[in-house]
């Protein structure tokens, strides 16, 4: 039975359903020219700021079990000029390159989403959701300014304009969601982000593991993977296949991507596995989705995505 994992995303191809995340191992151009050569189906940058920022104090990530993350990071990047000049370079390896963006105010998400519309990214990431700014909430959760968000930033040009979500836990906050992402035209959704504001303490040190906010920090792992799923699934219901949608959250085995699929996600980003196994992640991950859709009878993608069964 020949099987094939290629997919696209707002039609834009992609060889195999896996490709990372922003956030771990996408920084510094090595590290997104590794994410080149490797088996990952697209370069999704690191998300940048109108400046340059360092990011929290350290110690900011912590490994809290064996495939969970905690992390308050307070996206270090280079600034988004040297990620313009990344995305140009990153072509040679014939992959899409992903932008994600984040502004501090409606103005900067306007200017970042402007640049990166004049790049060589082929789509434009706007992170809507990181939880870890001392003193900034997420934009994702005050649906009002995600309005005006949207209204300024999503018609700056031709390449498709994404949103990078947080995790919703309301049929409403859903339902509110996906009327603005059809009302603007959004091409695709990222979902989920990290639940942030969790804690995490060493009881023996009678400490926080990590320095930021007192210890709070994104979730990230096979923990979340629940709250992923059902927030793909919502969307997918939702919007009707008229947006394409990245399943993130918890994948770390073909099994994984394979429950994402059922549930509607057209491609999965990772970013736990990548953390802790490097980039030989995304290989396992496509041969173990091909053996899951084998062994159910599924050629393609599209044969599988949705195919989820109801009790």
């Amino acid at each position: 039975m020949s099987i094939s994992t290629a997919t696209n995303i707002a039609g834009v191809p992609l060889a195999s359903y896996v490709c990372n995340a922003s956030g771990p191992k996408c920084t510094s151009y090595e590290e997104l020219a590794e994410l080149g050569r490797s088996k990952s189906s697209a370069i999704v940058m690191k998300t940048c700021t109108i400046l340059p920022r360092k990011g929290n104090p350290e110690p900011r990530l912590a490994h809290v079990g064996k495939n969970r993350l905690l992390q308050s990071m307070g996206l270090p990047n280079l600034g988004y000029e040297k990620y313009i000049g990344f995305s140009k370079k990153l072509k040679k390896y014939g992959k899409p390159v992903i932008a994600s963006i984040a502004g501090f105010t409606l103005d900067e998400y306007d200017a970042l989403a402007h640049a990166f519309q004049k790049s060589d990214a082929a789509l434009i990431e706007i992170n809507a959701s990181c939880p870890n700014i001392k003193g900034k909430s997420q934009i994702g959760y005050d649906f009002g300014q995600m309005r005006d968000l949207l209204s300024l930033a999503c018609d700056r040009g031709g390449k498709p304009v994404g949103l990078k979500l947080p995790p919703y836990f309301d049929p409403v906050h859903w339902d509110i969601m996906s009327e603005l992402i059809l009302e603007y035209n959004i091409s695709f959704i990222s979902c989920i982000n990290s639940i942030g504001n969790t804690l995490v303490i060493d009881p023996w040190k009678r400490s926080t593991v990590i320095k930021p906010k007192k210890g709070l920090g994104g979730l990230s792992g096979e923990t979340i993977k629940p709250i992923a799923l059902a927030n793909v699934q919502a969307f997918y219901e939702r919007l009707m296949g008229q947006v394409s949608i990245f399943g993130v959250g918890g994948i770390m085995n073909g099994i994984d991507a394979f429950e994402f699929l059922l549930a509607g996600a057209d491609a999965v980003q990772v970013g736990t596995s990548l953390e802790l196994e490097g980039a030989g992640c995304f290989g396992h991950l496509d041969a173990g989705l091909r053996t899951m859709m084998e062994y159910h009878h599924f050629s393609s993608i599209a044969e599988a995505k949705g195919k989820l069964s109801y009790l």
